[in-house]
């Protein structure tokens, strides 16, 4: 398997617990502490903006964050509809790189004004493992809350996304 193929998975899986998670918010919404749905918006947010700011970076081109969080989440309307558009471009990004542009350096800043450098390949795993670490944050909230969370693992969307993988080999 490529760096490539492993991303492009990934970014689907990423893609498809993200809606796992806008849907259990909504439901947290709904039935949940107030305080307690901000702070899960919050988490998510953040993970949104972190996502932007390395389309960004992987562009080479100016973003418009001075942070990585807001003090007050948008609406879960807007959030999904952030979060929806964001995911879309790295899967369609990720399907036109080529190996070559996978391991080329990019300088950039980081919102705290620090330089950074990072391969794209390094900056797609991170937006991968950053976004997992926050929903988990999230589905911890909603497990204490409600007693459970979105299914998120890479194994359960593989499973999904290609029920053949479940058959045994004769």
């Amino acid at each position: 398997m490529s760096t490539q193929t492993l991303l492009a998975s990934l970014f689907r899986y990423k893609a498809w617990a993200d809606e796992g998670l806008l849907a259990g918010l909504a439901g947290l919404a709904a039935k949940g502490p107030a305080d307690e749905y901000r702070c899960a918006m919050r988490v998510f947010n953040h993970a949104c903006i972190v996502d932007r700011i390395f389309v960004a970076n992987l562009q080479r081109k100016a973003h418009a964050y001075t942070a990585t969080g807001s003090r007050e989440p948008p609406g879960l309307e807007a959030l999904a509809e952030s979060v929806r558009e964001t995911d879309r471009w790295y899967v369609d990004y990720v399907a036109r790189l080529s190996p070559e542009e996978l391991a080329e350096s990019i300088e950039f800043t980081f919102t705290d004004g620090s330089p950074g450098r990072m391969s794209r390949e390094e900056m797609l795993g991170h937006v991968v493992a950053h976004g997992g670490y926050h929903r988990g944050e999230a589905g911890q909230i909603m497990t204490r809350l409600t007693g459970s969370s979105p299914p998120d693992t890479f194994t359960g969307y593989l499973h999904q996304a290609e029920p053949a993988r479940r058959e045994r080999n004769a």
